[in-house]
């Protein structure tokens, strides 16, 4: 069922949900917290669609707020709402509000969101794409207990992921630290098998993505070790390698779909380690509304330490060439310069 709503008001908006509810034959609200996606018109269909995917595990009532361009003063001095209300098999499982906003009403999404907020239920923000530097101090940020962004998304996401380290605020995650989920699962899970000490590691991916970065800095934080950073055609992570004192620990992925986990003295392993959709990531954020730490650990770990840490370790046996014999090829970068653009990601 969907209902459109032109220049109206959240509480127009409130009382056709109500009247919704009771069309369909479901008076009672069975939603388990407030989904709040901040985006643009061109980003709208893909977000809102991963929402939906994701509230089969997680009911909510979905608002998505899109701030409309005014192209003259005229039209920029007049505030108008426009709303789309759909329920039942038009918002899977929970209910959906598409709130597009024009004129000064843009700058005041707050206002109109707050009246919309399921009452006495979690709410959780999320930028696909153009978040604030800030997001605790914007103001529908500062509604949330969770609010989620995606430096993979930036235009820049290297100095995103700076400047996310600097405005860390305990409820902000990122996508791109979501997506390395199931590589820290599986070396977690591959160190748990040998009884070595671990002495330095090389992370391999893509260039200028983020969860290089972050599995980079997760691995140093937490083993305390040297961490340096190669280049790869990709897709996304590509491979892993941890020097220890038992042998080399290898997780390699080059196809991402399978991946392959070597120990030294044990046979290969093939385990599934696919890229997963954006709406598998929006679920697994949304199992837990709590702080996480060792997100935050491990941003806080901090790009420029973990290049003055991966610059002590190996190119180490530098020695000079025999005669006649070719030159060594040069050390993998372990520092990213000027990013590029990138489009959002799925």
């Amino acid at each position: 069922m969907k209902t459109d709503l032109t220049d109206t008001t959240s509480s127009k908006i409130n009382k056709a949900l109500v009247l919704g509810r009771r069309a369909i034959g479901t008076p009672a609200v069975g939603m388990v917290l407030t989904l709040v996606i901040v985006t643009d018109e061109e980003n709208a269909y893909d977000a809102l669609k991963a929402a939906n995917d994701a509230s089969r595990e997680h009911p909510s009532r979905t608002l998505v707020v899109i701030k409309r361009v005014s192209r003259s003063p005229r039209d920029r001095a007049k505030a108008r709402l426009d709303a789309e209300v759909r329920l039942g098999a038009d918002a899977s499982t929970g209910e959906t509000v598409v709130l597009r906003l024009y004129g000064e009403v843009v700058d005041h999404a707050q206002s109109v969101v707050l009246p919309l907020l399921l009452p006495d239920a979690p709410v959780v923000v999320w930028w696909p794409v153009n978040a604030p530097v800030d997001p605790a101090n914007d103001p529908l940020g500062a509604l949330a207990q969770r609010r989620v962004t995606d430096t993979y998304a930036a235009e820049q996401p290297i100095q995103e992921l700076t400047a996310r380290a600097d405005a860390y605020t305990p409820g902000d995650t990122d996508l791109s630290w979501t997506r390395i989920t199931p590589w820290r699962s599986m070396l977690a899970a591959a160190l748990d098998q040998v009884a070595c000490e671990v002495t330095s590691a090389e992370v391999e991916g893509e260039e200028f993505n983020p969860s290089v970065e972050l599995l980079a800095m997760w691995l140093a934080d937490r083993l305390k070790i040297p961490v340096r950073r190669a280049t790869s055609a990709g897709p996304g992570l590509t491979s892993v390698r941890m020097e220890s004192s038992c042998g080399p620990i290898v997780l390699d992925r080059p196809d991402g779909s399978l991946a392959t986990l070597s120990i030294h003295g044990q046979p290969d392993r093939g385990v599934a380690l696919k890229r997963r959709e954006t709406s598998e990531l929006i679920a697994e954020e949304l199992r837990r509304l709590d702080p996480d730490d060792t997100y935050a650990s491990a941003l806080r770990f901090g790009l420029e330490r973990l290049d003055e840490e991966a610059a002590t370790t190996a190119p180490a046996a530098e020695t000079e060439p025999e005669a006649g014999a070719p030159a060594a090829a040069p050390a993998a970068k372990t520092a990213k310069k000027a990013p590029a653009k990138k489009a959002a990601a799925k």
